[in-house]
């Protein structure tokens, strides 16, 4: 028996531009975890380079509209004419299974999740400067200049947000950022209000004492 069956939920958050995509990426290619990366839904279409179903599920806006009437998302939100959104059964069944779920979402879901599952673990990854997130953003070269504006608006007001988080890491490096994730999730698993009622399950009280 593990002292944590279920798994943890871990969010990934931060403003459009910060680089919580990398960062991810970085996570999973270090060694001795045992991550899942949860796949969002969206109606906006693929940029260069992606694929359905490894970036994002990509799909119609009815029927991401049909999915919100039938509550099966975990958080949603909608941004420049597009929705975003998390499966909630998917992330369900993985937890059941004693996986480690990492969820790459904006803020604002990211607060809707805090709602509805409090036991996950919140992570804003934040820029080192807003300048150096403004030129990130203007350095895409994938939106108009009124869709980066927005953007970057968006951001600020984001960044307001991040007391609302169990922890802010800082991406002033990429691998940097990624030690500093790993190391809690490792620290999350050794916390005691989550494996103190399993670890009194493997060594009853009557066990412990001496005849």
């Amino acid at each position: 028996m593990k002292l944590d069956e279920r798994g943890l939920l871990i969010v990934l958050s931060g403003p459009s531009g910060v680089g919580k995509g990398t960062v991810r990426e970085a996570l999973f290619k270090m060694p001795g975890h045992d991550l899942v990366y949860s796949i969002s839904m969206t109606t906006r279409q693929p940029r260069d380079g992606e694929v359905n179903g490894r970036e994002y599920l990509f799909i119609s806006r009815d029927e991401f509209q049909e999915r919100i009437r039938q509550n099966k998302f975990l958080e949603y939100a909608e941004f420049v004419n597009n929705y975003y959104g998390t499966p909630f059964d998917t992330i369900e069944q993985q937890l059941s299974e004693g996986k480690e779920v990492v969820l790459e979402i904006e803020v604002n879901g990211a607060l809707q999740v805090r709602e509805k599952m409090k036991e996950a673990i919140f992570i804003f990854i934040a820029p080192p400067t807003m300048e150096d997130l403004y030129h990130r953003l203007r350095s895409r070269g994938t939106e108009s200049p009124e869709i980066v504006e927005a953007r970057c608006e968006k951001a600020r007001r984001e960044i307001e947000l991040a007391y609302l988080y169990d922890y802010i890491v800082v991406n002033d490096t990429v691998e940097n950022a990624a030690d500093k994730v790993i190391a809690i999730i490792r620290a999350e698993h050794a916390k005691t209000e989550r494996t103190i009622a399993t670890y009194r399950k493997m060594f009853p009280k009557e066990n412990n004492e001496r005849k």
